[in-house]
Parts: C-alpha cells; sequence; structure tokens
C-alpha cells in the first residue's frame, strides 16, 4: 500500500517533536548530553502519548555517530538503520503475544551478545504489564545487572500491573495526557504540511474527541480528511467524533432554562434521528455543564474546558444558571448515565432525564424576587396579626421558647420507665398456674409474630420471658432495657401481641414489659411489702426452689434449663 495513516506518517523523530511531553524529554536529553544512561527506564502513560516512540528516539540517540547529543541526527547509518528497522541490535518486543517465559529466557540468554552494528543493544519491550509472573521473575536479575552494552526500554499503559522489583530497578517515567490545545498545535502543522484545508474549530472538535491522545487525535483527523471534500468543516469533524454540536447543547441548555420540556424532547427527538449515540450525547450534555461550572467558577480558564467553546450565547446561559442549580443538572444526568448502562432502552433514560431537567423543583431561572415575595407579604400579614393579639391584652406563646424549656425535661429523663403500679397489681393476682399457661403458649406466639411480617418485632422477644401472670395480664421480663422500651413503645406491636393471645387463650390480656434489672428490685419490694401476713398475691409460688437457685449460681442461669 502506497498511503500511510498520518499518525505513522508524523510519528515523532526526534525528542523536540514529542509534543506535551516536555518533563520527559529534557531530563533524558540531560542525561544523553552528560552521558548518565540508565541500564532500564520505564515509561508509563495513557495510550497514544508517546512513549514507544520516545523509546525509539532514545535508542536512536545513544547510538547516534555524533553522540554525545541530545537529538539524534537521523541523518548517519546508525539513525536510519534504527528508524528503518534494518538495524537488529534495537530489538521491539510486544509483550502481549510474547508473555511468557521461554520468550524471556531467550532474551536472557542473547543478552550477552555485544551489539554488531552499533554501539547499544536496545529491547523496548512495549506493554510490558502482559508479561506473566514467571516470565517477570525471569527478568528480574537481568534488568537489575544486563552488560554495559544493553539497554532495557519497557512500556506500559497499566503500571500498577508491574511488580514492584521491577519497577524499583528502572527509572520510571510518566507521561501524561496530552492538552487539547497541544494537539491543535500539532494538527495545524500537519495540515500546512500536508495542504489540507482545515477549519480550526474541527480540530479543537477533534482535539477534545482524542481525549489526550495524539495518535487519536491523527486518526480522527485522518477519517475528517477522507469524509470531507475540499474543506474540512465542523460537521464533517462532529460527524467522524460522534460529537454533538455546541448549538444543538446550547439550544437544549436552553429548553431547560425555560423549563420548556417538549422543546427539550423536540431537540433531542431531532438528535436521535441522525444517529447520535444516547450514551455519547449524555457525556457531552454532563461536560457542557461541567465546563458551564468551571466557567462561572474560573473565567479565565479556557484551557480547562473539555467540551466547550466560549461563544456568546454560551455565556448568556451561564449567567443565567446559579451555580447550586448546575449542581442538579449534573446530578440528574449522572444517575440517568448510570443508569442508561444496565438497559437495552437508554433512549427512555434519556428523555426521562431531559423532563426531569425540565421540571427541577423551583425552575433554574434566577428570579428570587418573584418567587420570595409571596412568602415574604405573608411574614408580614402574621407578624401584623401577633402584634394586634399583644395589643388586646393576650398571651402568645413564643414556640422556639417552649420548645427549648421542654428539650431539657427529655433528655433528663433516662431510660425505660417501668410502671411500677401497674406491675405490683399484676403481682398482687398473680398465680403459678396463670404463668404456666403463658409459657406454655410462648413459641406458638413467636411463631405467629412471625407468620404476620412482625420479624423485627418477634427479634425483640428473643431475649425475653414471661416472669408473672394473672386472669387478665402478664409480665414480660426483657434483658436489655432498650429492647423493653422499643416493644412498650410500640403501640401496633403490643396490639398484635394482645391479638395473638386472645387467639390461643381465648381472653384478651393486658401486657407489661418490664428490664431484668429493674424486675429483681420490683420483685423484692413487693415480697417485702407482703411479708406482715398480707397475701402475697402469689408471688411467693413463683420463688425458684433452693436446689434450682444454687444450680443457677453454679452453672449460671443460661444453662439451666427448667422441665415441669
Amino acid at each position: 500500500m502506497s498511503y500511510q495513516a498520518l499518525y505513522r506518517v508524523w510519528r515523532p523523530q526526534s525528542f523536540i517533536d514529542v509534543v506535551g511531553q516536555e518533563h520527559v524529554t529534557k531530563t533524558l536529553q540531560n542525561a544523553l548530553l552528560q552521558q548518565k544512561i540508565s541500564h532500564a527506564y520505564l515509561f508509563s502513560g495513557p495510550r497514544g502519548t508517546g512513549k514507544t516512540s520516545a523509546a525509539k528516539i532514545l535508542a536512536k540517540a545513544v547510538n547516534c555517530e555524533r553522540a554525545p547529543v541530545n537529538e539524534p541526527c537521523n541523518e548517519c547509518a546508525s539513525c536510519k538503520g534504527i528508524t528503518d528497522g534494518s538495524i537488529p541490535d534495537v530489538i521491539e518486543i510486544d509483550a502481549a503475544s510474547n508473555n511468557g517465559v521461554e520468550e524471556i529466557r531467550d532474551i536472557r540468554d542473547k543478552v550477552k551478545y555485544a551489539p554488531t552494528s552499533v554501539k547499544y543493544k536496545v529491547y523496548i519491550v512495549d506493554e510490558v504489564h502482559m508479561l506473566s509472573i514467571g516470565a517477570f521473575n525471569a527478568l528480574l536479575k537481568t534488568l537489575e545487572e544486563p552488560p554495559k552494552h544493553v539497554i532495557f526500554i519497557l512500556a506500559t499503559t497499566e503500571p500498577h500491573k508491574i511488580p514492584l522489583t521491577i519497577i524499583s530497578r528502572c527509572q520510571r517515567f510518566d507521561f501524561k495526557r496530552i492538552t487539547a490545545q497541544a494537539i491543535v498545535g500539532r494538527m495545524k502543522l500537519i495540515v500546512e504540511e500536508t495542504g489540507v484545508r482545515c477549519d480550526e474549530q474541527a480540530l479543537q472538535i477533534v482535539a477534545r474527541a482524542a481525549d489526550g491522545g495524539m495518535r487519536d487525535a491523527l486518526s480522527l483527523l485522518d477519517q475528517a480528511i477522507s469524509f470531507s471534500e475540499d474543506l474540512v468543516t465542523i460537521e464533517d469533524a462532529l460527524t467522524v467524533t460522534g460529537a454533538v454540536s455546541q448549538g444543538f447543547l446550547n439550544k437544549l441548555a436552553n429548553a431547560v432554562l425555560e423549563r420548556d420540556a417538549a422543546a427539550g424532547l423536540e431537540y433531542l427527538e431531532e438528535l436521535l434521528f441522525h444517529g447520535k449515540d444516547p450514551s455519547r450525547f449524555i457525556e457531552d450534555f454532563i461536560l457542557y455543564y461541567r465546563d458551564m461550572l468551571l466557567f462561572k467558577a474560573a473565567p479565565r480558564l479556557e484551557e480547562s474546558l473539555e467540551r466547550v467553546m466560549l461563544d456568546d450565547e454560551f455565556r448568556t446561559l451561564a449567567e443565567n444558571v446559579k451555580p447550586e442549580e448546575l449542581y442538579k443538572l449534573i446530578d440528574v444526568l449522572n444517575k440517568a448515565q448510570q443508569d442508561m448502562r444496565w438497559t437495552n432502552h437508554p433512549r427512555i433514560f434519556l428523555e426521562v432525564a431531559i423532563v426531569k431537567l425540565c421540571q427541577l423543583e423551583g425552575g433554574i431561572q434566577a428570579s428570587p424576587t418573584g418567587d420570595l415575595q409571596p412568602l415574604l407579604n405573608r411574614i408580614n400579614q402574621l407578624e401584623q396579626e401577633i402584634s394586634d393579639l399583644k395589643r388586646n391584652g393576650l398571651a402568645v406563646i413564643d414556640e422556639t421558647q417552649t420548645a427549648a424549656q421542654k428539650k431539657p425535661q427529655r433528655s433528663s429523663r433516662k431510660g425505660f420507665q417501668v410502671p411500677v403500679g401497674k406491675i405490683n397489681e399484676i403481682l398482687k393476682q398473680a398465680t403459678k398456674e396463670d404463668l404456666k399457661v403463658i409459657k406454655s403458649q410462648w413459641g406458638d406466639m413467636l411463631n405467629r409474630l412471625v407468620h404476620n411480617q412482625m420479624r423485627s418485632q418477634a427479634a425483640l422477644l428473643n431475649e425475653a420471658e414471661p416472669v408473672a401472670a394473672s386472669q387478665n395480664a402478664f409480665i414480660i421480663k426483657f434483658k436489655y432495657e432498650i429492647h423493653c422500651q422499643m416493644a412498650m413503645d410500640n403501640a401496633k406491636f403490643l396490639d398484635t401481641l394482645a391479638n395473638i393471645m386472645n387467639e390461643l387463650l381465648g381472653k384478651r390480656m393486658q401486657i407489661s414489659g418490664v428490664p431484668d434489672e429493674q424486675w429483681q428490685k420490683i420483685r423484692e419490694d413487693f415480697l417485702h411489702t407482703q411479708h406482715d401476713g398480707e397475701s402475697d398475691g402469689g408471688i411467693n409460688q413463683m420463688e425458684e426452689e433452693p436446689l434450682i437457685a444454687e444450680a443457677k449460681k453454679l452453672f449460671g442461669e443460661g444453662l439451666i434449663e427448667i422441665k415441669e
């Protein structure tokens, strides 16, 4: 094939051609001039940022016949041979297809042989993170102490997958994403050299779509040149990149600003009719509002804008939207974008998102005076009525002061307040036979609670038990005070419990709860008041037998099971 892609034709041949990586090229040039060449380098960074190109340039520079130089001359036999690949001492290896132990062992065995054509034998290992663990281990010792005539240059897009033992043996250079401005400058040079007519705004669209990769940008530019006729226009660039024009985004943002859902859906229908991808569009719309937010925060940082160009229509829209509303808009679009990833019908979520944006509570127009005026009028009216009441001698209660007074009273209350009087009345009429009846139905009652979809309430009774009962009431002892309070404060739970006991016993029972630590004191006080010949109300019948009490002391209450 006689035609070559732009990114191959215009591949950098000198450090000065590597765009946007001055922090790397400057360091390498100084090392070349000072002859402080390391035995191993690691170039990491996103795709299309110049890692492999920089590696080949470094290989030419160290082997240039005019060395030491900070740039390869590209004229001597060594430079030309490395450029066209005819010199066997510069070896490029694709680790994705040569990732086994045997391939690395072969390299290790051949490293000891001296170069045949140039001064240094250079191994460029691309996508080195694809090597297996065994291959990395085979490379370790050679990478640490290679012969003096060997240089390793490892390139990767995912440095976190490389063992630290490998990284520590290399000089690491991190390539960064190339700015849109630098990409546009490089593309301008290329179109001028090739004689292609191209709109500058089209170049900007291509640069923003490249996401910091020069190779992606040149591939898109190549495609746009093929798509266009005599001039690469904005529409050509939008078609090739799949992006949405800023004019369209301005119209849709204006519909959202005016809360015109019908117009917004019409614009969306037009967009989808022309074959735009919903997922790509919502990403563009998020970036549009993101750029609007950054523009309002820092108008002079134009380079930080990823999607928009500062035209008059965009500036007008930005002035009419408040920052807090932009947060809401971005949140709605972000949630829609997440939902669209897991559906076969992304268009539906996109349409719903547009309607939501047009129906945000309070709108997004900056008109606070008109919105607050009715509220201010109502406040003035209420203040006037309060003044009239005070003049007529009526006391006006300040709710804020009342709440402040009540709050310490609520906070001073500690724990669950046990209804001692009610419990004493139950104890006076309590019998052992009534308690046996309640205990015999306790398991069935818990099962019915679960069947009635009250699992969380039933869980409160897992460590509770009935401890006293009369004909029409019984007492439940809870192990923890918080469980007792939660159960006794829940009217629905108490009503359900009473209904279940009614079904099981044929009579409705009153229920009282008491925490374990308070039950012991209440029981002792009741027995103490009844010991002077008064009726003990059957409470002594509930006292444990001496053997049972002694067993509990010896083995613990949790290990004792009492069978009647």
